[in-house]
């Protein structure tokens, strides 16, 4: 089952390296990863996205719980939460197929954020699920290139991660 896991950590260097130690030495997989700042900037938040049965993720959470740069940690698929993710995504637009390309983009709720000639990157934000469709309802053929956050979260409601949750 896919687990999104929410981390507060101090923000410091080699925090991310050890992160990524613990899944290569256990032999687990991140499918995707994003750090930032949070509003204190003594603290940074990681979303991490990985795949594994009940046993492997309670693993999971003891040994990052271990680590000395681990606040806190969550897993948001334990409850209610929202999940975003962002892709920017580079299409051939020949003159001739610029209208549908917008309209496109239009449905799928995209922003046309560069335009050159003979080319447009849009950027759109959504479920993974979303973004697949859109890639699924372009021609193969147009798509230049592709790049994709991975999935952000945060839990729904009053529950939060923070010092004093």
């Amino acid at each position: 089952m896919r687990h999104i896991i929410s981390i507060l950590m101090e923000n410091e260097a080699g925090g991310l390296s050890r992160v990524a130690g613990l899944f290569s030495a256990r032999g687990y997989n991140i499918e995707s990863l994003t750090v930032a700042p949070t509003e204190d900037p003594t603290m940074s938040r990681m979303t991490l996205v990985t795949r594994g049965d009940e046993n492997v993720i309670e693993q999971i959470k003891k040994q990052l719980n271990k680590l000395i740069d681990v606040i806190k940690l969550v897993d948001l698929s334990e409850g209610p939460h929202i999940e975003r993710e962002l892709m920017m995504i580079k299409v051939r637009a020949e003159e001739s197929m610029r209208e549908e390309l917008k309209r496109l983009s239009d449905i799928f709720r995209g922003s046309i954020i560069d335009v050159t000639s003979n080319s447009f990157t849009i950027e759109m934000t959504g479920d993974g699920s979303k973004l697949d469709a859109f890639i699924a309802a372009l021609d193969g053929d147009l798509i230049v290139e592709t790049v994709r956050s991975g999935p952000l979260g945060i839990a729904r409601g009053g529950k939060r991660l923070s010092l004093t949750s």
